[in-house]
């Protein structure tokens, strides 16, 4: 008994040892990714042993969804893979042989960002790896200036917005000195494309041109917008033509739908009264064939009538000469009776 333990020591001191011989090599720092392009996330064992008779997972511990890509019984099995990574992961089974179990993505998307799980596996021990990813955009869409309006002081009221970026972007404004300039309001979102900036300021009209513009790093785009009196009056002008075309194509829009309802309440109407119409045929005509059958029973009651009356006359007649054979029969047994009483004498 005891030799049987002292086995089963050695050979658990033996797996661990074994366990203990083997480390995943992880990057030290975030790694980063260009939106767009491939990727190899890395993930190797040291020393440099074959992994194809072992399993490989990567999966996201941040995600519901978590399984990027596995790796089992000498196949990938993808069955259950997150829908955002199908078709774009790929595991190069030759190099599984020297122990790379890195993994190659294929046209970088912002929502790729965040924490990676490199899981390696045999049937007496595993190791894992941690890689974070940082998913940088080579440059969002060039910013856009749009007029939001003016006051009574012929203030201007612009708004610059920029989307498609990653990380976030700084937006700035400037005169046309290059003197940067406060916004007023900033607002920043994040989808599934990036980060997307938003910011409004209010410059005097006699400002000759307003730069908005975003930097990332080395990207940079730029968008002007000139504001002088000479182009500021057109602008006024297009604004209040614009808000008087808005005016009126709201109008049309309520007195078309008016008419648009009207015109329906009318067909409404007259399908309603077309339908009365309708009904008030159908019992016309069923009256008068109620009609019809009321006459009709009426002439077979009289036909019955005169029937009833003939057949009364004739029954009368029948007894009248029944009557009179029975008299001319009594007549004629007197006239038998006094010639037997003669023939007697």
């Amino acid at each position: 008994m005891k030799l049987i333990f002292l086995t089963l020591l050695v050979i658990i001191g033996i797996t661990d040892s074994r366990s203990e011989q083997y480390e995943v090599v992880e990057p030290a720092d975030t790694v980063f990714a260009l939106a767009g392009e491939d990727f190899i996330l890395p993930c190797s064992v040291k020393p440099n042993i074959s992994v194809v008779d072992m399993r490989v997972e990567w999966f996201r511990p941040d995600l519901k969804n978590s399984l990027v890509h596995l790796y089992e019984d000498h196949d990938d099995r993808n069955t259950n893979q997150s829908q955002s990574y199908r078709e774009r992961t790929k595991l190069n089974h030759q190099e599984l042989q020297r122990g790379n179990a890195s993994l190659k993505l294929s046209s970088v998307q912002v929502s790729d960002e965040g924490r990676y799980k490199c899981l390696i596996q045999s049937k007496s021990w595993s190791v894992n790896a941690t890689v974070n990813v940082r998913v940088e955009a080579v440059a969002g869409s060039p910013p856009v200036i749009t007029v939001d309006g003016f006051d009574h002081s012929e203030r201007l009221h612009l708004q610059c917005e920029s989307e498609g970026w990653n990380p976030e972007p700084d937006l700035e404004w400037l005169d046309s000195e290059g003197v940067r300039l406060s916004s007023e309001t900033t607002e920043m979102q994040r989808n599934t494309d990036g980060f997307s900036v938003k910011h409004t300021i209010t410059v005097q009209h006699r400002d000759d041109k307003i730069h908005c513009r975003v930097k990332l790093k080395h990207h940079m785009l730029e968008t002007l917008i000139v504001t002088s009196s000479k182009s500021f009056n057109p602008w006024r002008t297009s604004i209040i033509l614009s808000s008087i075309a808005v005016v009126l194509i709201v109008i049309a829009g309520i007195l078309l739908a008016a008419f648009v309802r009207k015109t329906r309440e009318h067909d409404e109407l007259q399908n309603e009264n077309t339908g009365k119409k309708q009904e008030c045929d159908e019992l016309q005509k069923e009256k008068d064939r109620i009609q019809q059958e009321l006459n009709k029973q009426k002439e077979e009651n009289r036909k019955q009538r005169e029937n009833n009356a003939r057949l009364q006359n004739e029954n009368q007649k029948i007894k009248r000469e029944r009557d009179e054979l029975q008299k001319e029969k009594n007549r004629i047994q007197q006239v038998l009776n006094k010639q037997k009483e003669k023939s007697k004498q």
